[in-house]
């Protein structure tokens, strides 16, 4: 369906007017050898300061047609705005069974549906961004299947949103429950691109591993989630790095390439700043992901996003690689 109604897409000619000489793949290192730092290219936190910046102004100029829209950013900005709590003078010497104790309840209460935690690289800093944090906590927020996959249409863009807000309220929850507990933490949330780029410590804390649509993909939510991140120095213990062989599975399968109206995602990975990965032409989706609210197409079809799914596919992927071991 979704194909029939926009594998005919046109760009519109107003928007493609604002593009940069610059190319946006450029810009993210497609084709580089050396590993460096990224640098901005959209969502910037001041889009004057970008070269794709009157491309982000045009997004907001797109009248999506429902209300909750404005409603949802002004509750967000309400979050953002809120201070954070005071840190208390002494630091606590946090159990492991307290850290558990706060993880769960937070999950139960749906604060957040996910939580890693890793050593902090500085190489995930956008370029020219210091950080002396020692360690980051990344949290997930899964998105509603039945809103999500009315992607690219006003709902599905509507609960990226939801999930967004949801992110904000909880990377500061978790930042104030360091403060009150003598931590220093600084909590970070998208969709702005704020300090870091938050999937490759998300895959080192045990997210999952990044798919052909180059979002992560999970067992439990398959790619269908919004990140946020904390930065702290409180001794946290790290979660590890999971393989639910994707690389294999997203080699074969073509459902968010040929699902994609522009046609932005490869069938093979590229090199992006001196790493072989998965990658998504930017050129190519940013026209149509700014005039339909963000788009999210290839995370509504991708299969692991189904519920129920994602489990019985990593154990088939396994077992796969289990029998290709002993044969």
């Amino acid at each position: 369906m979704r194909k029939s109604l926009y594998h005919n897409y046109k760009p519109n000619p107003d928007q493609m007017a604002l593009f940069p000489k610059i190319s946006g793949n450029t810009i993210n290192g497609l084709g580089e050898n050396k590993i460096r730092n990224p640098d901005y290219v959209y969502w910037g936190n001041d889009p004057n300061d970008i070269h794709h910046g009157d491309l982000q102004k045009w997004f907001y100029t797109v009248d999506p047609g429902l209300k909750e829209y404005d409603e949802i950013r002004k509750e967000r900005t309400k979050i953002l705005q809120e201070p954070l709590a005071k840190t208390r003078r002494t630091k606590a010497n946090l159990t492991i069974d307290q850290i558990n104790s706060f993880f769960s309840k937070s999950i139960e209460n749906k604060i957040f549906d996910k939580v890693g935690t890793t050593k902090f690289n500085p190489i995930w800093c956008f370029k020219g961004i210091k950080i002396s944090f020692k360690n980051i906590v990344i949290l997930g927020f899964q998105h509603h299947y039945e809103n999500i996959k009315k992607c690219p249409e006003p709902e599905g863009g509507l609960e990226v949103m939801r999930q967004y807000q949801r992110a904000a309220y909880g990377a500061k929850y978790f930042a104030n429950w360091l403060k009150k507990n003598g931590w220093e933490a600084e909590p970070l949330t998208g969709p702005m691109s704020g300090k870091i780029t938050m999937i490759p410590p998300a895959i080192e804390a045990g997210f999952g591993e990044l798919g052909k649509h180059g979002s992560i993909i999970n067992p439990e939510f398959g790619s269908s989630f919004r990140l946020s991140a904390i930065l702290t120095d409180c001794p946290l213990p790290y979660t590890k790095r999971q393989s639910y062989e994707v690389d294999e599975f997203c080699l074969n399968c073509k459902i968010c390439e040929n699902e994609c109206p522009p046609k932005a995602i490869f069938n093979e990975k590229k090199t992006v700043r001196g790493t072989n990965k998965w990658y998504v032409d930017f050129d190519k989706c940013l026209p149509f992901f700014n005039e339909h609210q963000g788009c999210g197409i290839c995370i509504a079809v991708c299969p692991w996003s189904r519920p129920g799914i994602g489990f019985n596919l990593a154990n088939k992927l396994m077992k796969r690689k289990n029998r290709k071991k002993s044969s």
